[in-house]
């Protein structure tokens, strides 16, 4: 994991203050806080329509907000045209030339800028030799596969030479195995370059392997802003809690009750031992609570160890090769659970189950709020 303290003490490479962006009676963006610091890689992460696109087109100038202001490198480019605020973007769509060959479509913004020649020479090879694609050049996009044509759009905007590049879901295009190596690409890019990156997208994958921090949106509000795991193992509210993890986190809903002088979870008649949670709050016996446990924190026969345990019975199982998903049944619920790819259950199949509450969430019942 990226060691955060390296970006504590580094200036805003990009900050938003009190962002707000309306059309019409429809409210996207709301008073909208942000800061990004020096050569961070920071994920918009959400659903569709929860305003990161929107947000991440505020900052490129290609949206004006309705109220806040924008600053790039301390300064004030609100009301900047885009090509004036120093980003470098890329979009979804690889929106390339195809009449063009490969280095005219990386050099094209240069020539219209009116750099001299040996100068965009110079940038053009540069992103190529980074990106690894000095073999297509001569090409055109007709001639390119989808992840030859989305690294030719990243090289467009690396050619800018600019501090802050921008990107828009770029990898949504490309079938699955494309995206896992371009996402690795994107990695070594940034940590080759060291500029900071701002990437929009709704893939929870893409967020925790490439993120400094994600900031996770909602209705145009950020939920949570951290590094990615602490959002995956203190989520700030349940809506965190469950938009990331796959498959998602389990959520039980009970109470709290006093069981002996110990604040325990009840849920269905059924008790379990909060011993090892660590609340940010007093538990109180009477409150409305949802437990949440991720499907690796749910523990099987020999993997228990000492500790409560508890019955349920295997109702399917779903063998994906490193691991097996199992989906057991207890107490009213289903829960997923995580285990070894080499262990197989059949269904019907009765477990012992123990949960480790060191890694659990408690969520209040009314506000989602972590507890």
């Amino acid at each position: 994991m990226t060691d955060l303290s390296s970006f504590a003490n580094r200036a805003s490479s990009v900050s938003i203050r009190d962002l707000s962006l309306s059309f019409g009676a429809v409210t996207v963006l709301e008073n909208l806080n942000l800061d990004i610091r020096d050569g961070e890689f920071l994920v918009l992460l959400g659903s569709s329509g929860c305003g990161k696109s929107t947000l991440l087109n505020c900052i490129a100038g290609l949206l004006e907000p309705t109220d806040g202001q924008i600053f790039i490198k301390d300064r004030n480019v609100t009301w900047e045209e885009p090509k004036d605020r120093g980003i470098g973007m890329v979009f979804q769509s690889y929106a390339l030339y195809p009449q063009m060959t490969v280095e005219k479509n990386l050099s094209f913004g240069l020539r219209v800028a009116g750099l001299a020649k040996d100068e965009i020479d110079r940038r053009v090879a540069r992103a190529a030799g980074i990106l690894q694609i000095e073999p297509l050049l001569n090409r055109k996009p007709a001639a390119l596969s989808g992840g030859q044509r989305q690294r030719v759009a990243i090289g467009r905007a690396l050619v800018r030479d600019v501090d802050v590049f921008l990107f828009d879901e770029p990898l949504s295009n490309l079938d699955a195995k494309l995206r896992s190596e371009l996402r690795v690409e994107i990695k070594r890019l940034h940590q080759s370059l060291k500029n900071t990156m701002i990437y929009v997208t709704h893939d929870q994958i893409e967020a925790l392997t490439l993120a400094d921090r994600i900031a996770i949106m909602k209705s145009g509000v950020i939920q949570q802003l951290d590094d990615p795991m602490t959002i995956y193992n203190r989520p700030k509210n349940k809506f965190v809690a469950g938009f990331i993890g796959s498959p998602s986190m389990n959520f039980l809903k009970g109470e709290l009750v006093d069981e002996g002088g110990h604040i325990a979870f009840r849920t269905n008649g059924v008790s379990f031992s909060l011993d090892g949670y660590q609340a940010s709050e007093a538990l109180a016996a009477g409150r409305k609570v949802i437990l949440g446990l991720r499907p690796e924190h749910v523990k099987v026969d020999s993997d228990i160890g000492h500790g409560e345990t508890h019955e349920a019975v295997v109702d399917i199982e779903e063998p994906m090769g490193a691991d097996n998903l199992l989906w057991l049944k207890h107490a009213g619920h289903t829960l997923s659970v995580r285990i070894g790819g080499e262990r197989r259950y059949a269904v019907g199949t009765k477990v012992r189950l123990g949960f480790d509450m060191s890694m659990a969430s408690l969520f209040d019942a009314v506000s989602e709020e972590r507890i």
